[in-house]
């Protein structure tokens, strides 16, 4: 049942969908409220106009809406229709994109997108000439994916529970479970894979009964939850992990258990492992470890998370710092798409007395921090070793804050371009 939320976003969307409230809606440009104030402007503007109070407010927010969905959609988004909930949700088009071309790869005709949210995955598979039928229990949602898809005659939409959905004739399906929580203190995420709605065990269900399933998940999926039987692939867009998806059956590709995509604006490179995760292989020294070398790495989150260092260090020579920690180091500057590189300029131990000292010798006004194995928050660092120096103070700097066995470090380093 719908909430009051939904109810609220249910008679906005309603006197969208009138002539004068559709037409009104797509005669303003999404830039127009980039800002909370240009929002606010706009709001009085088509007031003064003589729109309705709650016309103007509505069209306000979905034309807000739209501007923030240019970061997933592109230009789509501008003759879209979005819920908020929807939007944070939303697989971004070029990711959804994949998605799509593993069904053509595998010859999938007929897909149901189970829990299809605005309809991202569905647009993708239409647009891909899959025959796709997006399920929605929210019926505001619902109704937005239904505007969402009108131009793609190869795709309807249907109002239910995922999990009570008839598959009958269909040879794929794509799922997006939701993965947070609504109460009175707002949203938030859920961890358990068990909790999510549909559960993973009703994917791993339509997996066995011989469906080629994929599924997206978040990244922070634990290892030890995902199953045997299925690839799963962690993407990252410019250093972001949006998305853990878990491939069955046909979908998934040959000798590949674990796979890291990481795409950017000059492409996209993929890292795979035909074996389980295995953390305790630094532990048994089968993954090199050594000192802080002329260079350091900070992987990307898609590498860390899907446990692919190891991979990782045999394409550049590198080894770890820690085996705990994912920092790795090379003596030579090695260029690779899996991970940011740094040139050491000096190794300190970890005394905030010392790291205000040299920040005032330096002349630092700028300094980035990075971290991992020290529990330090990089924010409330940098007020500390910067307290006092004035904007006199130009020069920039970055530090990573590491521990080596029990020695906590700040490595002063230089980024590589």
């Amino acid at each position: 049942m719908p909430s009051h939320s939904s109810d609220a976003s249910g008679s906005q969307l309603a006197i969208l969908l009138t002539t004068e409230g559709w037409q009104l809606l797509n005669s303003v440009d999404p830039s127009s409220a980039g800002t909370k104030d240009a929002a606010f402007a706009l709001n009085l503007e088509l007031r003064k106009a003589g729109h309705s109070a709650e016309l103007a407010t509505a069209v306000v927010q979905q034309t807000q809406l739209r501007f923030k969905a240019r970061t997933k959609f592109g230009p789509f988004a501008d003759s879209m229709v979005f819920t908020q909930a929807g939007l944070e949700q939303a697989t971004r088009l070029n990711i959804a994109g994949l998605h799509a071309q593993r069904f053509t790869r595998a010859g999938i005709k007929k897909v149901a997108d189970l829990g299809c949210g605005i309809g991202a995955d569905s647009l993708a598979l239409a647009s891909a000439d899959i025959e796709v039928t997006a399920v929605e229990l929210d019926e505001i949602t619902a109704a937005a994916t239904t505007l969402n898809l009108m131009p793609w005659p190869n795709a309807r939409v249907v109002n239910t529970d995922a999990m009570s959905f008839d598959l009958e004739g269909f040879d794929g399906v794509w799922l997006d479970p939701a993965r947070r929580t609504t109460d009175t203190s707002g949203t938030s995420r859920i961890f358990d894979p068990e909790a999510f709605s549909p559960p993973l065990s009703f994917v791993e269900k339509l997996a066995d009964e011989g469906l080629a399933v994929g599924v997206k998940m978040g990244p922070g999926v634990p290892h030890e939850a995902i199953p045997s039987n299925c690839e799963v692939q962690w993407v990252s867009v410019n250093g972001d992990v949006i998305e853990a998806a878990l491939w069955f059956g046909p979908l998934a590709r040959p000798n590949i258990r674990r796979a890291a995509l990481v795409t950017n604006d000059h492409g996209a490179h993929e890292i795979t492992s035909s074996v389980d995760f295995d953390p305790d292989a630094a532990l048994r020294g089968e993954v090199p470890v050594g000192p802080v070398p002329a260079y350091v790495y900070e992987p990307d989150g898609a590498v860390i998370r899907a446990g692919l260092i190891d991979e990782l260090l045999k394409r550049t020579g590198g080894h770890l710092l820690d085996p705990h920690i994912a920092y790795f180091g090379t003596e030579a500057p090695v260029q690779t798409p899996f991970a940011k590189a740094f040139r050491v300029v000096n190794v300190r131990p970890y005394h905030i007395k010392n790291l205000r000292a040299w920040v005032k010798a330096e002349n630092i006004g700028v300094l980035d921090i990075k971290k991992r194995g020290m529990d330090v928050t990089p924010e409330e660092l940098r007020k500390v070793l910067l307290a006092g120096m004035g904007k006199g103070a130009k020069n920039k700097a970055t530090l990573i804050l590491t521990r080596i066995g029990e020695t906590r470090v700040a490595i002063e380093v230089e980024p590589l371009p």
